[in-house]
């Protein structure tokens, strides 16, 4: 580790001491002590606006701002920053984000579907319109002085395994879903295509391999991810090169676990030879922050990594981590004065971190002047009537119907009685889930049968996960139900349940749920099931007779019962697709949590995801409609195809990201009177590559809208070779020889074989570990 002895050592209490932000505001590049200086010339480059910022400040100064809530320096007009804010599907509470009080301009914000519920309606259009409102709704309150400029979104860590207490807050268990979410959604928040001019700066977090919480004597904060070079190229990689190499987001979040023996905030094979140098992760200097206190984990309490505070701050930002989240009232803090002064980190490490950290603010706008773009951006620009629309629609469209024995869509609703019984019938927070702001309002299904004049009586319902609570609910919802003609029950987990540090330890209905659901079932009424939260295992609703209906709706935000009796009364058809596998609940005794692997080996592990395990209770894609979709078809223009000849004719600069042209889609709608949007899902499979061979892998999706009864939807798909490509187990990525299947649909409605032929042919050579 490069060392600095010869620099002036500082005293822990002459570090420059200022009040914690109260409030974020501007530089004053008119008349501030910056106004005549580089750092406000808009006509310079971001990289030399930076340079000169950091060179103003001493180094007091400078080892002040390396954390998240960093107090400026007031002596050269450089207000305090709060680096962490948060806006996963709407901005959303944290320490950089204050709300108003009620009835004041800046009290709310549009709450959108959680990240989960979102990534069900595979409608990449959808999302990059809910991320323009995002970052629209989040500079206004930037403007107001209520949010930062950075938000540590999103979260893309693939949802491989149903006891995550975080599922939820991403966009499921396939990483070319995930891809294709993250860059409609990058392209929405930071604006545009030029880094130079971003409208907020994302967060891609966590990197990497992060998917636990707190399981079985096992935390984040100490755990290693174990992960073979196959498995993080293949899974837990694809969605970070996304948003590094081809989105080249503002800045990234290093994790909490360690990675095969290294912090995540401290292993230069993620963060220099993978992120920075492969990915060439440095053309707008991008930065890195830690997750929360994840510095004072390379403690010998947790990874044993460093010993001391001032060894654990050198060695995260030796190792290019730019900027550390501290909370609160959870000492040690980042000890970056000790690491100076001992001589552990360097002047130019400093300065390093600083011109990305402030190059990123300068890209967004932060020492422009009141009239540089999106500056105007007010409260009138917060939750408007098509932000309002758009809400409803994400929560709506992200609704899969899991069962249906032909009750839904309830026509003659107007002249039924139905029971709302469930936690959240009359719920609140409980359809946000993690993440969230403060909405407008809670539209909530006792809000929406009120609405559609619906003739109702409601009763809440349990939460708990087993019998042990007294039983406040049964006779209340026994009533109710029984003097109703239809039985609507909304149940499932939420973040008591599930949540960020509590994995699940069971993925079986919660047993109080179920034991109500049975006795409301047995009074022979139709009944219908609404899911909230993560997925559960359906098996003993799916086969009881008197259970009519199965939809999900994850957590919808705050118009999601509106949503829920939309599908349900038929002003709305479903089409979600399930983003992720519902497993057995026999699963979690099978594979331990903390397993990284992802394909079967007898006895450990029964495979990982709907490529390489194929017991589900539902599988990863499923979905049902209104209507019935026939004459399905799927085509590509020729049957073989070479290698040389695919990557000849290729002038990507990454060769994963050559055309190899685009699959033909087309599905009828029977004539039956319901119009229905159609997700159409392409798989392929094969005998090709290294075995093990995966059982299908999601090549590409497309939402068709509004297909009429009769009429016939048409798509073109684009494949890449990257989609085609398999990963060999030293994570090179190649296209292969082989007989191809490509599959319409989780049942393969309609399939079509092709041939590649020729000698196999790396694509992206993947860095390898040192040794």
């Amino acid at each position: 580790m490069k060392t600095c002895s010869s620099t002036p050592r500082l005293l822990a209490s002459a570090v420059f001491l200022a009040a914690s932000v109260n409030g974020f505001q501007f530089p004053d590049c008119v008349h501030g002590p910056l106004a005549n200086t580089t750092v406000c010339d808009i006509k310079a480059s971001p990289p030399d606006r930076a340079a000169a910022l950091v060179k103003l400040m001493n180094t007091t100064e400078k080892l002040a701002n390396l954390v998240n809530t960093s107090p400026g320096a007031p002596r050269i007009g450089l207000p305090a920053y709060e680096w962490w804010s948060e806006a996963l599907h709407g901005v959303a509470s944290s320490p950089g984000v204050s709300f108003s009080s009620s009835g004041s301009p800046f009290a709310y914000a549009t709450s959108f579907a959680n990240v989960l519920t979102m990534s069900a309606a595979f409608d990449d259009d959808l999302i990059h319109k809910v991320a323009t409102v995002v970052s629209t709704e989040a500079r206004a309150f930037a403007n107001a002085g209520k949010a930062g400029l950075d938000f540590w979104t999103p979260n893309i860590n693939p949802y491989k395994d149903p006891r995550w207490g975080r599922g939820s807050e991403t966009p499921g268990e396939d990483p070319v879903r995930i891809k294709g979410y993250l860059k409609a959604l990058l392209s929405g928040l930071e604006g545009g295509n030029s880094p130079d001019s971003r409208k907020v700066i994302a967060t891609c977090k966590h990197f990497a391999a992060y998917d636990m919480e707190r399981w079985e004597g096992f935390r984040r904060e100490s755990f290693n991810a174990v992960v073979t070079s196959q498995d993080l190229s293949e899974y837990y990689l694809p969605p970070f090169q996304q948003c590094a190499r081809d989105s080249k987001v503002g800045s990234i979040m290093c994790s909490y676990n360690a990675l095969n023996g290294t912090p995540a905030c401290a292993n230069t094979y993620l963060m220099t030879d993978i992120l920075r140098n492969h990915w060439n992760w440095t053309g707008d200097n991008n930065y890195i922050t830690s997750d929360c206190n994840a510095i004072q984990d390379f403690l010998p309490q947790y990874h044993n990594f460093s010993q001391t505070a001032a060894q654990a701050a050198a060695a995260a930002y030796s190792a290019g981590t730019d900027t550390v989240c501290e909370v609160g009232g959870y000492p040690p803090y980042t000890d970056v004065v000790g690491a100076y002064n001992q001589s552990l980190l360097s002047i130019d490490t400093v300065d390093r971190a600083l011109k990305r950290l402030y190059e990123g603010l300068v890209r967004v706008g932060y020492f422009d002047q009141a009239s540089s773009p999106y500056r105007t951006l007010a409260w009138s620009d917060v939750n408007t009537p098509e932000a309002q629309a758009l809400a409803l629609q994400s929560a709506a469209d992200g609704i899969v119907l899991l069962k249906n024995d032909g009750l839904l869509p309830l026509a003659d609703y107007k002249t039924k009685k139905a029971a709302l019984v469930g936690f959240w019938a009359n719920g609140t927070t409980s359809m946000q889930g993690g993440y969230s702001g403060v909405p407008p309002y809670y539209h909530n299904p006792v809000y929406a049968a009120q609405q559609l004049d619906l003739s109702y009586t409601t009763a809440t319902g349990p939460l708990a996960e087993n019998n042990t609570a007294a039983d406040t609910w049964t006779a209340n919802a026994l009533a109710a139900a029984s003097s109703a003609d239809v039985i609507l029950y909304f149940g499932g987990t939420d973040q008591i349940i599930a949540e960020e540090a509590k994995d699940r330890y069971s993925i079986a209905w919660p047993e109080a749920q179920l034991t109500l659901l049975n006795k409301l079932a047995a009074l022979g009424k139709p009944l219908v099931v609404v899911q909230a939260g993560d997925q559960v295992d359906d098996a003993p609703l799916l086969s009881n007779k008197n259970v009519s209906a199965i939809m999900w709706a994850g957590y919808p935000g705050q118009s999601g019962g509106t949503a829920v009796l939309d599908m349900i009364t038929g002003k709305r058809a479903p089409a979600g697709r399930l983003p992720v596998t519902q497993y057995p609940t026999e699963y979690t005794s099978q594979v331990s949590l903390v397993d990284m692997t992802l394909r079967p080996k007898a006895g450990t592990n029964p495979g990982r995801t709907y490529r390489w395990y194929n017991n589900s209770v539902l599988p990863f894609g499923h979905g049902l409609h209104y209507t019935e979709f026939n004459k399905a078809a799927i085509g590509l223009t020729h049957s073989n195809y070479s290698i040389s000849e695919l990557v000849a004719g290729c002038k990507e600069t990454h060769k994963d990201l050559c055309p190899f042209g685009p699959v033909s889609v087309q599905i009828t709608n029977s004539r039956n009177g319901t119009a229905s949007d159609y997700v159409a899902l392409v798989f392929v499979a094969g005998e090709y590559g290294p075995a093990p061979y995966p059982i299908k892998t999601l090549a590409a999706y497309s939402r068709l809208r509004d297909i009429r009864p009769g009429s016939t939807a048409r798509a073109e798909l684009p494949l890449t070779l990257g989609n085609l490509a398999r990963v060999d187990e030293a994570g090179n990525t190649a296209l292969y020889p082989g007989t191809y299947k490509l599959m319409l649909d989780t049942t393969g409605v309609s399939e079509v074989s092709f041939g590649i032929t020729g000698e196999p042919v790396v694509l992206d050579y993947f860095p390898q570990p040192k040794k």
